[in-house]
């Protein structure tokens, strides 16, 4: 049997409950740094999981997406049930502790105490960190799972999943917009508000 006719049956779970073994390993690295107070180890923890966040969003919204919709479906459909298991925890885990890690930073390193006009950058980081966060887990990840769950099924609906995608590629503009954006935020605090 080639992977291109699995069944059904056959075809391999979206949900890896091993991986959430990860995912707390991760949250106890955020904890520790947090509790520790220490600047260099919360800063690795918040730049770590920011640029990995951010990389992957970026690559898969501006390099895989693209590829992905000139493919035939059944192609698009052995990518998608190999991808999404293997960031279906990823994604959320890295934009809670990229946020999280990042809120602790800024009030050990003094930035929340800071008075208007550079108290702003604090504000802007704060309202991009929600709305990604927010867009991802209330948006595209139920739109991935979604897909996926259509794509498992041994007659998948193309009108369906287009239906579903149809405002997907305009979420991911924004969310990448978004990391720019908070680049450009992140940026103006390394070299001084």
């Amino acid at each position: 049997m080639t992977a291109a006719t699995l069944s059904t049956d056959n075809a391999p779970s979206l949900i890896r409950l091993h991986y959430l073994w990860y995912v707390a390993g991760a949250l106890c690295v955020m904890v520790a740094a947090i509790v520790s107070r220490n600047i260099w180890f919360l800063n690795w923890v918040h730049v770590m999981c920011g640029i990995l966040w951010t990389g992957i969003d970026l690559f898969m919204g501006f390099v895989l997406g693209p590829i992905m919709r000139t493919l035939d479906i059944s192609v698009r459909k052995q990518i998608l049930l190999k991808l999404t298991p293997r960031t279906l925890f990823l994604m959320p885990t890295l934009s809670i502790i990229t946020g999280t890690a990042g809120w602790f930073l800024a009030v050990e390193l003094g930035f929340t105490a800071l008075q208007w006009p550079q108290i702003a950058w604090v504000y802007a980081a704060l309202v991009l960190v929600t709305l990604m966060t927010i867009q991802g887990l209330g948006y595209l990840l139920p739109t991935n799972l979604r897909v996926c769950f259509e794509l498992q099924k041994a007659q998948p609906d193309g009108a369906k999943i287009r239906r579903l995608m149809s405002g997907y590629f305009y979420a991911v503009a924004a969310q990448g917009t978004m990391q720019v954006a908070i680049i450009v935020v992140m940026a103006k605090f390394v070299s001084g508000i």
